[in-house]
């Protein structure tokens, strides 16, 4: 099969044939028809995660992965509902089954968790074997380059969205600030208007073609943050809600300078969770966290729950996207424009 593999750390991916893979008896064979792009991507070719998980090369990089059923392993179950031929998408965060995370559902979170696309096995391939309860099957009408995007840069933000709804933080009368609309972002907005119960969602950004694509995905306001102060902001936002603080942060970038500005922006009692990862540490005042009982939340990725209801909303036509398909040989190419931020929506490899 063709696979592009990270055979060192900081060099272009190697676009080569190797062996298709093995798969056990509960696996299954998946054919790879499509496989997102993700920032994480270029993290993992520069080197982000190993302080974390110093992962051993090589490494087929891609994590948003969906295809068709080729083969099954002789002890995958008829309940399973698996058959071949079958469309599916993979479920991030598979766990060992047994730590307590496992049994209430969040492998993802496994202290023992294999990720597709952090080690042998990963999207930029034609094939990968998937453990079968890690597969979710989708209907047949839906294009496969929309249902990549949605394993990751379209599950980690909804559970993000669901953790401030469940924390009590979205309601009328209270504002919402979506910060970063990138791949992720865009998502947000549009989870934020399903699951917000009237919230008014403002969105925050750098770059104004963003920030228009979050208005057409339902952001009730947009706020340009470039060269601008907390200040300067804060009283935009005062300009546009009648209130200069916000009640909830859902924080899809995770750079530094930009969650300074979100936590100086966030109100009594307000609840921020973050999903994104663009820098790796933060500074911010300690006093008005605890004084102004502030939670902050992390939240990562999501678990089959998350989205096989994810998948439920794209079936019914909730989920807008922009999207981008590219061939196996652009890789390369796409993964330096994800470097440079230049990708508008979400990059798709199309086999």
């Amino acid at each position: 099969m063709k696979a592009a593999r990270i055979r060192e750390y900081n060099k272009p991916l190697v676009l080569e044939d190797v062996p298709a893979p093995d798969f056990q008896p509960d696996e299954v064979l998946v054919r790879v028809q499509a496989c997102g792009m993700c920032r994480s991507d270029v993290q993992l070719v520069d080197g982000y995660f190993r302080r974390y998980n110093d992962i051993p090369t090589p490494i087929i990089p891609g994590h948003e992965i969906t295809g068709l059923v080729d083969k099954l392993g002789g002890l995958v179950p008829k309940a399973s509902g698996l058959a071949e031929g079958d469309h599916v998408v993979v479920a991030p965060g598979w766990g060992d089954g047994t730590c307590r995370h496992c049994l209430v559902g969040n492998t993802h979170i496994c202290p023992n968790v294999r990720w597709p696309g952090f080690g042998p096995a990963g999207g930029f391939a034609e094939y990968i074997a998937v453990p079968a309860r890690y597969l979710i099957k989708v209907e047949r009408r839906l294009k496969f380059e929309e249902l990549a995007p949605l394993t990751d840069a379209g599950v980690t933000p909804y559970r993000g969205i669901k953790k401030l709804r469940d924390g009590g933080a979205l309601a009328p009368g209270r504002v919402l600030g979506v910060f970063g609309i990138g791949g992720l972002g865009g998502y947000a907005v549009q989870y934020a208007k399903l699951l917000g119960g009237g919230i008014t969602v403002v969105a925050f950004a750098r770059n104004a073609e963003k920030l228009r694509i979050a208005q057409e995905y339902g952001a009730d306001h947009t706020i340009s943050v470039k060269d601008k102060s907390a200040a300067e902001v804060g009283k935009e936002l005062r300009n546009l809600t009648g209130q200069s603080d916000l009640d909830a942060v859902i924080d899809c970038a995770g750079a530094p300078e930009m969650m300074q500005l979100a936590f100086s922006l966030l109100s009594i009692s307000g609840h921020y969770v973050d999903v994104g990862l663009v820098g790796d540490r933060i500074e911010i005042p300690l006093f008005p966290r605890v004084s102004r009982e502030q939670t902050f939340q992390g939240s990562f990725w999501g678990n089959n729950s998350d989205l096989s209801e994810v998948m439920a909303l794209a079936a019914q036509g909730k989920i807008r996207h922009i999207v981008t398909t590219i061939t196996f040989d652009q890789i390369n190419e796409y993964l330096e424009l994800l470097r440079s931020g230049e990708v508008i929506g979400r990059a798709v490899v199309k086999f």
